[in-house]
């Protein structure tokens, strides 16, 4: 990268640092930038079997706060008095989303809220990455792809309803107050630690396949088109995006690996050599589905001197292996 760095941090605050892009951001900082204070927001219930902060523990500072408390925001952030906010924490299950509107609807909006009037409150002038998503710009229109940020924005579920609403209260708050909010819309990755994304769970069904603890695969729509980015690589643009980021800009940052949900299933049914059957699930079609979300990245890519490190082979092959070991440890655990 030939950009000369803009920003230094000295104590960084993740918010929904236990789920699984925080901990990866956790994960990626602790690596890659040495000297920094890692505070991290997360709430007692947010816990699961899966200890996705258990390589970096003892680097991070952990704050039980649940962001729809105030005074638990307001009194963490002046304990942990931040210079740089990544703000990841939302309720993030599209297809869940029509079952249980508002609750994402009131988890995601007011989260933010209180975190931006928290920080307003506390006289704090951190750098803030607002995590948006692709999903803000539901079912596009093929004259708009490859997408633009400047696309229309038409949200097809309530959580995507709900991100773009912390998507404007961060450009609200960056024209109201001045405050140094940067957004960015994150196309699709593959997290091996998030259950309910489409390549994850073909990956963790795979593994359960290969040792015989499951019969046959089930998905949702295969033909959904989506442009894949690995999860080390979004964490990555999501540290440089406050360090070279303009405040009260938005940002693409996606793959450059493009192909149908089906496709993404045949490139990991073709890294095992166990037959997979497999066949549609009706419970797990959403009302409403969203194609086509390729991103143009320029925007970003200029700002930052981003690009991709890993090719979706090789972020597939690393989504599979983590399974294989989940896998192995659960045939461990049903054998006891």
């Amino acid at each position: 990268m030939n950009h000369e760095a803009k920003r230094t941090f000295q104590r960084v605050l993740i918010t929904g640092i236990a789920g699984s892009g925080g901990s990866y951001l956790a994960d990626y900082i602790a690596e890659h930038i040495p000297g920094v204070e890692i505070h991290g927001f997360s709430r007692w219930h947010s816990t699961t079997t899966h200890d996705n902060l258990r390589l970096v523990r003892d680097r991070v500072k952990l704050h039980e706060v649940d962001l729809c408390d105030y005074g638990a925001v307001l009194r963490s952030l002046q304990e942990s008095q931040p210079d740089a906010i990544f703000h990841l924490a939302a309720h993030a299950n599209v297809r869940a989303s029509f079952t249980t509107p508002q609750a994402v609807l009131s988890n995601n909006i007011l989260g933010t809220s209180n975190l931006l009037e928290g920080v307003r409150h506390a006289d704090l002038d951190p750098w803030i990455q607002i995590c948006s998503t692709s999903e803000v710009y539901g079912q596009v229109d093929p004259k708009d792809v490859p997408i633009k940020e400047t696309a229309p924005l038409r949200p097809a579920s309530p959580y995507a309803v709900s991100k773009v609403a912390q998507d404007l209260l961060g450009w609200t708050y960056f024209t109201a107050y001045k405050m140094k909010i940067i957004r960015t819309r994150m196309f699709t990755y593959v997290n091996p630690r998030r259950t309910d994304l489409f390549a994850t769970s073909f990956a963790r069904q795979v593994a359960l396949i290969e040792r015989g603890l499951q019969a046959e695969l089930v998905h949702g729509n295969l033909d959904s088109v989506r442009t894949l980015i690995d999860v080390r690589d979004a964490m990555e643009s999501y540290w440089l995006a406050l360090q070279y980021g303009e405040p009260g800009e938005v940002y693409n940052i996606g793959g450059t690996t493009t192909m149908t949900v089906g496709e993404v299933l045949e490139r990991l049914i073709s890294l095992t050599n166990k037959p997979i059957p497999h066949r549609v699930d009706p419970k797990l079609l959403r009302p409403a589905d969203v194609t086509l979300q390729i991103p143009d990245t320029t925007k970003f890519e200029k700002a930052t001197g981003w690009k991709p490190r890993h090719d979706a082979g090789a972020s597939l092959r690393f989504l599979l292996d983590y399974w294989r070991r989940e896998a192995e440890l659960e045939e461990k655990r049903r054998s006891v």
